[in-house]
C-alpha cells in the first residue's frame, strides 16, 4: 500500500499531467499520483525529466542496465517494473533483463556491460563504492561525456528509486506487457536506438 496517497488535488496542472501519461502509457504513473500533491516538486521532477531524454551520448543498453542495476540495488519494485519494459521496448531481451540482480553469475553481458553494472552498484552503495580503478577500467570503453551521463543517470535513477520505495510504490504491470519478438533479428535491430 502506498505511503502517499495517490489521490492527488485535481487541478488542472494535474490533469493535464494525468492525461499526458494516460496517452503516452496507458494509465496514470503512481510516482506523477504521489508527486501530484506537490505542483512545485512535480513540475521540477516533470521538466527534468523531459531533460533527460536528450541526452544520447551513452547508448540506451548500458543506460538501462545501470538503471535497472540501481534499482535492484535499491529494491525498488515500480522502478523494476518499468526498468524491465522500457529496456524491452529498447530491444533488450528478457533473459539479459531478468540476468541483472545475478550478473556477476552470468554470461549474458559484455565487459563493458559489467563494468557499467559494477559502477552503478557502486554509486548506489551507501556510502558510494566508486573506486579511481573501476572509473579507470571504464575510460577504455567510455568518453568523459559519457561517463558523465553514465554517472548522472545513476543519480537520477537513485533519485527515483528512493522516492518510489519511500512512498511505497509497487509494479503497475509494465513487465506483463513485454513481448518477445518472434524475429529474433527484431530485438537485435532496435537493440541500440
Amino acid at each position: 500500500m502506498a505511503r502517499i496517497s495517490l489521490d492527488p488535488p485535481r487541478t488542472p496542472a494535474y490533469r493535464l499531467a494525468a492525461w499526458f501519461t494516460r496517452r503516452k502509457f496507458g494509465k496514470e504513473l503512481d510516482p506523477g499520483r504521489a508527486m501530484g500533491h506537490h505542483l512545485g516538486v512535480s513540475t521540477a521532477y516533470v521538466t527534468f525529466e523531459a531533460q533527460v531524454l536528450r541526452w544520447k551520448a551513452l547508448p540506451h543498453r548500458l543506460k538501462d542496465l545501470a538503471c535497472m542495476a540501481a534499482s535492484v540495488r535499491i529494491g525498488c519494485s515500480w522502478c523494476v517494473d518499468y526498468a524491465t519494459w522500457e529496456s524491452n521496448m529498447h530491444g533488450m531481451p528478457l533473459e539479459k533483463i531478468e540476468a541483472v540482480p545475478h550478473w556477476r553469475d552470468s554470461d549474458l553481458f559484455a565487459d563493458d556491460e559489467r563494468l557499467v553494472l559494477e559502477y552503478a552498484e557502486a554509486m548506489t552503495a551507501d556510502p558510494p563504492e566508486v573506486t579511481d580503478e573501476l572509473t579507470e577500467a571504464l575510460r577504455r570503453y567510455l568518453t568523459e561525456k559519457q561517463l558523465v551521463e553514465l554517472t548522472m543517470i545513476v543519480a537520477l535513477e537513485n533519485l527515483r528509486s528512493r522516492f518510489n520505495a519511500a512512498a511505497g510504490l509497487t509494479g503497475q504491470g509494465f513487465k506483463d506487457r513485454c513481448e518477445i519478438p518472434s524475429d529474433p533479428g527484431a530485438a537485435a535491430s532496435r537493440h541500440d536506438a
